[in-house]
């Protein structure tokens, strides 16, 4: 089954792949805009934390979560 998502051109970038109407809208931004949303995103408390993680150790955890959902 495909992933869906509502599509919401206003929020920050997503590590999503964007949907062609997502990537027409982002491409319509001027660069200024597009960096403001990345800072806005990055600003976000959930990013902010410090973790002494590698990021293959982050990206393998993430697999583990997602292979979870789908095989639960």
């Amino acid at each position: 089954m495909a992933e869906t998502r509502e599509s919401d051109v206003g929020s920050a970038p997503s590590p999503l792949p964007p949907t062609e109407a997502e990537l027409a809208a982002w491409r319509a931004l001027t660069r200024d805009e597009q960096l403001a949303r990345y800072r806005e995103a990055l600003r976000r408390p959930e990013c902010q934390r410090i973790s002494d993680a590698a990021m293959a150790a982050v990206m393998a955890r993430a697999r583990r979560r997602v292979a979870a959902r789908r095989n639960g």
